[in-house]
């Protein structure tokens, strides 16, 4: 449904994003990370037919973004991170603004507003003034607006923003309830939730695409080492450390808190040594209260590969000089 073939922009001389390709098939949901001006603003821009790019091509349903923009746009929801909306309008005046500018047939355009109100929560809102409402009711109209007309593709900029706990867990339901009719490109910087709703994520970083896959992927070819984590009753860690320390594959161990009761086993990812620590544990008379192997998080995952990019461009830097 998306798809970006080696897209590049210049500002001036400085470009802002190289070579960017991807692909979002129909049905996915989609995380778009990168840190401040890595190049995400840029590519939403030209995939929502902002502004055409360099060079390379952008596409959405097989349209070309640039050569057939309005035909784009139709099939294009769009909600950007300061979402503009008429604020001396109410909500259901403003929605009636967004499905005639959308092209929404008149006899269908209140049973239009009426759904998307209801989608997104606004049935108690919707006569009121915009600009009286609260920073996350206004962010829930920002995403009613790009539900109007029932776009097949979704690309949203941060969407639970500004928003409360609850509101974010329920927009976050709310998208991966989309997923069934809709193609959702998500750009956000908390990465837990990018977790939580996204089934694969893009990761860019100094205008380059550097990794497109699973969470659970990425982590299977970052993480180096198995990383475990052993907790024993209070005090017990210590005694525990040089036990573990010797049994084959493992690399290095650590007591990790101040109680002494957690340790962190590092070891080979070939082999499973939890069995192997449990039966010490037990042998050690000591009380195993947890026993758990952590793969790296979105977190960690984003933390090691914008990091790692910025140290080879460093180093390239460096040499070329």
């Amino acid at each position: 449904m998306i798809e970006a073939e080696g897209l590049t922009k210049f500002y001036g001389p400085l470009a802002a994003i190289r070579d960017v390709t991807f692909q979002v098939e129909k049905g996915e949901v989609v995380g778009f990370l990168g840190p401040n001006g890595a190049g995400k603003s840029t590519t939403i821009r030209i995939l929502t037919c902002f502004m055409p790019p360099s060079m390379g091509v952008a596409r959405v349903d097989g349209l070309d973004c640039f050569e057939r923009s309005l035909e784009v746009r139709r099939k294009v929801g769009y909600l950007p991170e300061n979402v503009p909306l008429y604020t001396d309008l109410t909500v259901r005046r403003f929605l009636r603004f967004s499905a005639g500018a959308k092209a929404v047939e008149a006899r269908n355009m209140e049973s239009e507003i009426r759904r998307v109100i209801g989608i997104c929560g606004l049935e108690k809102v919707s006569n009121r003034i915009i600009g009286h409402l609260s920073k996350g009711y206004r962010q829930r109209v920002g995403l009613a607006q790009a539900l109007v007309n029932n776009p097949p593709v979704l690309v949203l900029d941060e969407p639970t923003i500004g928003l409360d706990p609850s509101q974010i867990i329920e927009i976050r339901r709310l998208i991966q309830e989309l997923r069934e009719e809709h193609t959702v490109l998500l750009s956000s910087h908390i990465l837990p939730e990018v977790a939580q709703i996204c089934q694969r994520v893009l990761i860019i970083n100094k205008g380059m695409i550097v990794a497109t896959d699973s969470p659970l992927n990425l982590t299977h070819q970052l993480q180096r080492s198995a990383q475990i984590i052993v907790e024993v009753e209070d005090g017990a860690a210590q005694a525990l450390t040089q036990v573990v320390q010797g049994i084959d594959g493992v690399q290095s161990v650590s007591v990790q808190d101040e109680k002494g009761s957690r340790l962190l086993v590092e070891s080979d990812r070939s082999r499973e040594l939890r069995p192997e620590i449990a039966r010490l544990v037990v042998e050690k008379g000591l009380k195993l209260l947890e026993l758990k192997l952590v793969d790296l998080s979105l977190e960690d995952i984003f933390m090691q590969l914008v990091t790692e990019e910025s140290s080879q461009t460093s180093s390239e830097e460096e040499a070329q000089s």
